[in-house]
């Protein structure tokens, strides 16, 4: 019996992805000019995109206004209702306003469109009847009908909701991409993310610098480099020439090597002697993440930041992009 029950539920469940997922397909086959006319009008609109919807619509209104703002379209959502009672003073005719309504006669937006349309502000609509009053009354329709709701009862806006929520993901890309917005700018609107921690954060923030730079010079003896490492404790210490541009890097790695030396001794052996000439570099004005690439590409642990003279100003490991949040 509960082999049987499970069978249909989970029948049930792929018969709704399966309408769902036709139901965008067939959004997709719609598109046309009103499409480009509504990506011109915002692209044009020099205030905000108003998004506004009731009830399911007004969720998934919601969610719009949010893509939309997180990807370089100025956006937020007007609760209709509240818009009747004051809340349409946030517009201004600078503005866009995007309705959303799947029989198009939602009594609450039809209510605020009297003074919008006096206002003189543009009305992009996403219905599912392109006869309905709002279709009309709109600067631009668009379509955004199914053929059936995923709901047995043909009530509850499901596909309707999903094929809105789709339309409106796409245009928020489209106009990302025409406004030539990039992985910085998104992390720029989203600095507490993990994305943002990624994209903004440079390695001037993570690295270790003054007195916690780990630094020997050439020709010191190879325990000086071992003690350096051993107090600064990043696994690495930078080796400078006389002039103080750095000659290269001594890591724990290279004292591994070291030991497998049958004919050196450790004792009265110099830097000079087992250190990797040049080493892995970075500017301090590199993006943490990028360095992280770096290390990930080369195999390596830490990395010395120099200046343009290649100078040694910095250190950090993986350890420190672990603690900013960049791993």
């Amino acid at each position: 019996m509960l082999l049987t029950q499970n069978h249909l539920w989970i029948g049930r469940a792929r018969n709704v992805l399966a309408l769902e997922a036709e139901a965008i397909q067939r959004l997709g086959t719609r598109l046309d000019s009103a499409f480009v006319q509504a990506c011109e009008l915002v692209l044009a609109c020099s205030g905000r995109v108003i998004v506004s919807g009731m009830g399911k619509s007004g969720h998934i209104g919601g969610k719009i206004a949010a893509t939309l703002a997180s990807t370089g379209t100025p956006a937020f959502f007007l609760h209709p209702g509240e818009a009747s009672h004051g809340d349409l003073g946030m517009v201004t005719r600078q503005d866009v306003l995007l309705m959303l309504s799947n029989s198009g006669e939602t009594p609450e937006l039809l209510a605020i469109l009297p003074p919008i349309k006096r206002m003189g502000i543009p009305i992009i609509a996403v219905t599912g009847r392109s006869e309905s009053t709002l279709a009309h009354e709109a600067t631009i329709h668009l379509d955004a009908s199914v053929e059936q709701e995923a709901c047995p009862l043909g009530l509850a806006p499901t596909a309707s909701t999903t094929a809105a929520l789709a339309l409106g993901d796409a245009l928020a890309v489209t106009l990302l991409e025409a406004r030539g917005f990039t992985a910085e700018d998104f992390a720029l609107s989203h600095p507490g993310g993990a994305l943002g921690r990624r994209l903004l954060i440079l390695v001037r923030d993570v690295m270790h610098a003054g007195d916690d730079l780990p630094v020997v010079t050439l020709g010191a003896p190879l325990r000086d480099a071992l003690m350096e490492i051993t107090r600064k404790g990043l696994g690495i210490t930078a080796i400078v020439d006389a002039q103080g541009a750095l000659a290269g890097v001594f890591t724990d790695g290279d004292l591994r090597r070291a030991l497998d030396h049958e004919t050196l001794d450790l004792r009265t052996a110099r830097v000079d002697d087992i250190y990797t000439p040049g080493g892995k570099t970075c500017p301090a004005h590199m993006l943490a993440a990028e360095a992280l690439g770096l290390m990930e590409r080369t195999a390596v642990n830490a990395l010395i930041v120099v200046d343009e003279n290649q100078r040694p100003i910095g250190a950090f490991n993986t350890h420190d992009l672990l603690r900013a949040g960049v791993i």
